[in-house]
């Protein structure tokens, strides 16, 4: 898909449907060109427009070369901000689908907002909202057509290297989202860990970025004991990615560090998980992989100026082979033992292996993204994802800028507590700690477990609750969100600022 700024007027710009976000009240600039180029039609528009965010309104033009104009209603003009163009943007996708809308003409309205970020906000909504797996459809009636081509129209009195920057922008970072969910929504039969590393690698190619893969010796080198623990049961080997960027003119002496759960799929091993609503959704359960790989994509394609080290640990978990069962010791990288209380538990397990592995990079800052646990569902919903870090100097501007990153991609999070009152749900009898916590507060107990292995800053994303949808949200479909990507990017971005700064 292409994503091009243009000046031209929209009358003269041949498209399938034109989409003109409107704030309440219309600018008087808007309402002056859209009047001289549509006339009469346009205040009819502006009469039927209902008040609500995301209302719309199609009309049918004779004069302009569109065979259609959408209009929507993107909220009060002091409330505009860069989420409610997003949604507003996403809510005119189904009647472009509808119309069998490939080419795409996006009129920039007068906003109260910096031109980049509404650009980029506008673009995102559209091309998120229009996001389909259909790789599997064997009935190509059964598929809606994808948009091909997006043209932003400027007027003279826009910022018009903003509007373009915003636009690249926009493409860039929806098309590394894209790319992540494509990875999520891929079949469990060919996403296996060898599978997960070549798509990675593939990606590295791709957009510039280095990537190693370690088959089982390398692992067992490295004495990785929680991931090969976790491969005991699987017929497929594991692999370990070391993804990295590192730009010329990074900004960061020492790495920041990203490191992806990358669970290819998971019964629960011998602490088996049942089907419905459960294991049938666990192809996603490399969420956190997929996401630091998108980020990857993004971040290349911005070309932004940060030194970046991914950790990608890969295996599925079954109850096959030899399996590790509730009661092993497994001696993990670190060197700590741990006693397996529950097999189910295990992206923790290698999650704590990579870690640990990462202190080496003596790292700046490492986070972490992981479909984790059920509990971060329970506390929050599919709303937004939890997020942890210790107790250590700059952990509550680390958390503040993280939160500001959500709310301004709307790929958001929230905080929950690492007391130390915690570490007494994982302590064992014969082991330096269990693997599991109990019900209680259990998404904050395996942030503990994780804890265990850092001796660095460290932020822990689960994004159980929002990496995988069984049900749609604004831009967001059914199944893989790629949740992670725009958040990171946003986060990497005003890191990057802040150390140039420094």
């Amino acid at each position: 898909m292409t994503v091009t700024a243009t000046s031209a007027s929209p009358a003269s710009l041949s498209v399938d449907a034109w989409v003109v976000p409107l704030a309440r009240p219309v600018a008087s600039a808007d309402e002056e060109a859209l009047t001289n180029t549509l006339g009469a039609s346009f205040a009819q528009a502006l009469r039927v427009l209902g008040d609500e965010h995301g209302d719309t309104v199609v009309i049918y033009p004779e004069a302009p070369e569109a065979e259609r104009i959408i209009f929507v209603n993107c909220g009060a003009i002091d409330e505009v901000d860069a989420e409610s163009l997003r949604r507003a943007a996403a809510s005119t996708a189904e009647t472009l689908r509808d119309a069998h809308a490939t080419d795409v003409g996006l009129v920039m309205p007068t906003l109260p907002i910096e031109a980049r970020t509404a650009t980029q906000a506008l673009v995102e909504g559209l091309v998120l909202a229009h996001y389909r797996y259909t790789a599997y459809k064997t009935d190509r009636d059964d598929v809606a057509p994808v948009l091909n081509a997006l043209h932003v129209a400027y007027r003279p009195d826009h910022d018009e290297a903003a509007v373009e920057d915003g636009a690249a922008r926009g493409q860039h970072v929806a098309a590394a989202t894209c790319s992540a969910r494509d990875l999520v929504n891929r079949s469990p039969h060919e996403k296996t860990a060898r599978h997960l590393a070549a798509a990675i690698k593939d990606s590295g190619h791709a957009h510039g970025y280095t990537v190693e893969t370690w088959n089982r010796d390398r692992i067992e080198d490295e004495g990785m004991g929680g991931l090969l623990a976790v491969n005991r049961g699987s017929v497929e080997p594991p692999t370990f990615s070391v993804l990295e960027w590192a730009p010329d003119q990074a900004v960061n002496d020492r790495p920041v560090v990203l490191v992806g759960k990358g669970v290819v799929f998971d019964t629960g091993g011998l602490s088996l998980k049942p089907t419905k609503d459960s294991m049938d959704f666990m192809k996603a359960d490399m969420g956190g992989a997929a996401a630091v790989m998108g980020t990857f994509e993004a971040v290349a394609s911005l070309n932004l100026p940060v030194h970046l080290i991914g950790l990608v640990p890969a295996t599925d978990n079954r109850p096959g082979q030899h399996a590790y069962v509730p009661g092993e010791v497994v001696t993990m990288h670190s060197g700590a033992t741990v006693e397996v209380m529950n097999t189910d538990a295990e992206g923790r397990m290698l999650l704590a292996d990579a870690l640990s592995y990462a202190r080496r990079y003596t790292p700046a800052l490492v986070v972490d993204l992981a479909t984790l646990t059920g509990a971060a569902v329970t506390a929050l919903g599919h709303y937004a994802s939890a997020v942890m870090t210790s107790n250590t100097p700059d952990a509550a501007e680390r958390l503040y800028a993280l939160q500001r990153a959500g709310e301004r991609t709307g790929d958001r999070v929230h905080p929950l507590p690492l007391y130390d009152d915690y570490n007494e749900q994982l302590k064992s009898d014969i082991a330096d700690l269990t693997n599991v916590g109990g019900r209680p507060a259990g998404a904050i107990t395996a942030g503990k477990f994780l804890e265990h292995f850092v001796d660095y800053p460290w932020m822990h994303i689960d994004i159980a609750s929002t990496a995988f949808l069984s049900s749609a949200q604004p831009y967001r479909p059914k199944g893989g969100t790629g949740a992670g990507v725009r958040l990171l990017t946003d986060y990497l971005e005003r890191y990057a600022d802040a150390q140039s700064i420094a």
